[in-house]
């Protein structure tokens, strides 16, 4: 990764990009991606994608999803306190002492999610629930709340910025999933600087609107009708306290990209993907996904009349908090790993099923 990688990394990850609302991230996500491909387009609903061999029959999607976990703005009190809504699989236990932006039309809000002080639970404890969690703006009534912009329906994003940890580390809200983002991008960097020719068009594509359904993963799946799909998305990292690894799986971040067994995933993509990381030396860890991935592979694999679709995860501590947590490494290995398995697939590649 290069400095100008790396300065895009902290400006794409602090970027707001809720569900629904993506505009400002996939905008500097374009800007980055631009002179690394040949042409590139925005669906109506926000999922931006850069192309390189626009002219080419077979096609290959990369791709990973924009949209970050938020809050929608439900209800205003008549004493200007603010509650809540989710957009997305928000964790309302983490919400207390949150310092949050609402997004109006006039810019950003600066407001936070109150809770009540430790002294005045003693006789009977009180646990934040999505019903009893609320944002106070330092307004004093509901005219006040509306004069600064905030309405019912107004997106609302936690502060928290991109971090450094130990070196080894990358923490920020939303690395689910901008870092697949990221390295989506870096892909179509290295394509164009090392001048590799592809034998197919390839369509990097940052869709909208995973959190809420895999929504914009259907749309584009019908847009391009695409061939091949390899998408990247976050998993989890069970090795911190509280987690099951006999029910949640057995993965470590800084081990290497995680390869999914499901039935969305095609099975000769998923062995010349394996082949392909055995070759580079790429170290990888396997996943057991029963029935749905639960990301964006499920639309493209069962779009289209069916797309040859597989699943390369990077394994995430702390999914759906502001500290998600990644490796570097981990970052670094999966963006090589799909470099070196785009220049694996031949023009009109033959993954027959009975092959």
């Amino acid at each position: 990764m290069n400095d100008t990688s790396f300065h895009f990394l902290q400006d794409y990850l602090n970027t707001p990009s809720p569900t629904g609302f993506e505009s400002k991230g996939q905008q500097k996500w374009l800007d980055y991606i631009k002179p690394y491909v040949d042409s590139h387009f925005v669906d109506p609903y926000g999922s931006a994608v850069g192309v390189i061999n626009p002219e080419a029959d077979f096609k290959v999607v990369m791709e990973a999803h924009a949209d970050e976990i938020s809050w929608f703005v439900h209800y205003i009190s008549d004493d200007g306190f603010i509650y809540v809504k989710r957009n997305g699989g928000s964790d309302h236990m983490i919400a207390p002492s949150k310092r949050v932006d609402i997004h109006t039309e006039k810019g950003p809000v600066k407001a936070i999610f109150g809770w009540p002080a430790i002294h005045t639970r003693k006789k009977k404890e009180q646990y934040p629930k999505v019903e009893n969690i609320f944002i106070d703006c330092g307004a004093k009534s509901k005219k006040e709340v509306e004069e600064l912009g905030i309405h019912v329906g107004c997106v609302i994003t936690y502060e928290d910025e991109f971090m450094v940890l130990n070196n080894d580390y990358y923490v920020c809200r939303a690395l689910d999933n901008r870092i697949g983002g990221f390295m989506i991008a870096e892909v179509a960097r290295r394509l164009k600087e090392e001048n590799i020719k592809l034998p197919f068009g390839l369509y990097i594509a940052n869709a909208v609107q995973e959190e809420i359904g895999t929504r914009g993963a259907e749309m584009l799946v019908e847009r391009i009708k695409p061939d091949v799909a390899i998408v990247t998305d976050v998993c989890h990292d069970t090795q911190t306290p509280l987690i099951d690894k006999k029910n949640e799986g057995d993965f470590a971040v800084g081990k290497g990209p995680v390869l999914s067994y499901a039935p969305a995933v095609q099975n000769n993509l998923l062995k010349l993907i394996e082949k392909t990381a055995r070759e580079h030396k790429i170290d990888f860890q396997r996943l057991a996904a029963s029935g749905a991935t639960g990301t964006d592979t499920d639309s493209f694999a069962y779009g289209n009349g069916g797309v040859v679709s597989a699943l390369i995860s990077l394994p995430l501590r702390y999914m759906h908090t502001t500290v998600e947590m990644v490796h570097k490494d981990d970052v670094q290995h999966v963006t090589d790993l799909i470099f070196n398995v785009l220049q694996s697939i031949e023009n009109k590649h033959d993954f027959s099923y009975l092959k």
